[in-house]
């Protein structure tokens, strides 16, 4: 062991008598589930199966728990006696996650990453297989479960370059963690160069997971309920996945659009109570979803502060500006979506966390980055929908990276060769 580990190792141990302070905060913020707090700790966990092989899967917040969640699904296709344990971040990864669930599988909150979390949380579960989306390395619970055997893989490996720099300082201790594990798969061919320097040793370049994702379902009762009583004959514009400034920036956008039906659907619907006091201060009637307001047509703003919704917004909507690329350090969200769905697309150009798929599809005038609200504005309503010739070669390409993935992990299930 490193001795940058093993000084991660005494300080997360130092610290965690304060972990409840700091949880407890987060709770009071809405950030925590007071009624959870002990997945975090570790403790009071449902009773494993010991004769059922158990497959771990990580991630950190919605965009990686979906992927997971996806990834899980075809595993299971393959091996129904499998059983899942998805852990996430976020409540709203939790809250999404959990009525999608399939049959075999079940979510609580991820531990935290002190020594005796991870320890109590690896031996109780005992996963035959720890697989860890995108910038998920926790060393504790990394290093417990290569105590116990358990093999590991990293899946949709994303890094940029400032946080390879960051592990460039550390990097025996990143080679100690990651190097180790079955399986190292990429998302894009600068993860995969910045990710096989750090190890070295090459890195599988699978390709974007969230490709492979199927677009929102909706439900067709409400969406047809919505035409009628919001939408009309009004255009429809979507902010869809925003973050703190986007919402404004949006709204300067449509601003001189003359009676138009807008959706804001923000990332994190905590935040709905500062969108309504932005919607206030402009005097645009709203109706907010989370409290059950029904809008008309002479509603201006549908403010979606819900979860599970978003194929309901992106089917009501004509064009789409898709939020976390004007805001700093986001990184983007995954466009393929509201494509796929026949929907022109814009964002801002802060988009690292896909740049190979957004650059691709910029290529074929599938998506738009823009930074002022008058160029947003005029995209929004003079984008051409994809072609039907774009959509079906979307399509085609779609589930290479997740049957590169698949090809990557067989080997490590239990019983398939798995020792």
């Amino acid at each position: 062991m490193t001795p940058a580990l093993h000084a991660y190792r005494f300080l997360t141990g130092a610290l965690a008598p304060f972990a409840g302070f700091v949880l407890r905060r987060r709770a009071a913020a809405g950030k925590e589930d007071y009624l959870r707090l002990n997945e975090r700790y570790a403790k009071r966990m449902p009773a494993r199966r010991s004769s059922t092989p158990l497959i771990w899967l990580h991630g950190a917040s919605v965009g990686e728990t979906s992927l997971l969640l996806e990834l899980g699904n075809r595993l299971l296709a393959e091996r129904p006696d499998l059983m899942l344990l998805f852990t996430s971040q976020t409540l709203t990864s939790a809250r999404l996650i959990e009525p999608r669930l399939p049959r075999n599988a079940f979510h609580q909150m991820a531990p935290l990453d002190t020594p005796a979390a991870a320890r109590r949380f690896i031996r109780h579960w005992r996963p035959d297989l720890c697989i860890f989306g995108e910038g998920e390395i926790w060393p504790n619970l990394i290093l417990e479960a290569e105590r116990i055997g358990a093999r590991r893989a990293l899946v949709n490996g994303r890094m940029t370059e400032k946080s390879a720099n960051g592990w460039m300082r550390a990097r025996q201790t990143f080679k100690y963690l990651v190097g180790k594990f079955d399986a190292v798969l990429a998302a894009d061919e600068d993860t995969a160069r910045r990710l096989a320097s750090l190890i070295g040793q090459p890195v599988t370049l699978a390709g974007n997971l969230k490709s492979a994702l199927p677009p929102p379902s909706a439900n067709d009762v409400e969406l047809r309920r919505l035409h009628e009583t919001f939408k009309g004959q009004r255009k429809c514009y979507l902010a869809a996945s925003t973050h703190p400034g986007e919402e404004a920036l949006f709204l300067d956008a449509v601003k001189a659009i003359p009676d138009a039906a807008l959706i804001i659907a923000p990332r994190h619907p905590e935040r709905g109570a500062d969108i309504a006091d932005l919607l206030r201060a402009r005097g645009l009637p709203f109706a907010r979803r989370s409290k059950g307001d029904a809008p008309n047509q002479r509603t201006s703003v549908l403010l979606a502060d819900t979860m599970g919704e978003m194929g309901l917004w992106y089917r009501l909507a004509d064009s789409v500006y898709l939020g976390g690329g004007n805001t700093p350090d986001v990184g983007g969200h995954n466009p393929l979506e509201p494509i796929r769905l026949g929907k022109p697309v814009v964002s801002g150009p802060d988009v690292f966390n896909f740049a190979t798929m957004i650059s691709d599809l910029e290529e074929r005038n599938l998506i738009r980055l823009l930074k002022t609200p008058k160029a947003i504005g005029r995209a929004l309503t003079t984008m051409p929908p994809p072609s039907t010739a774009s959509l079906d070669l979307l399509a085609h390409e779609a589930d290479e990276p997740m049957q590169v993935t698949l090809e990557a992990l067989r080997p490590l299930l239990p019983g398939n060769g798995a020792s």
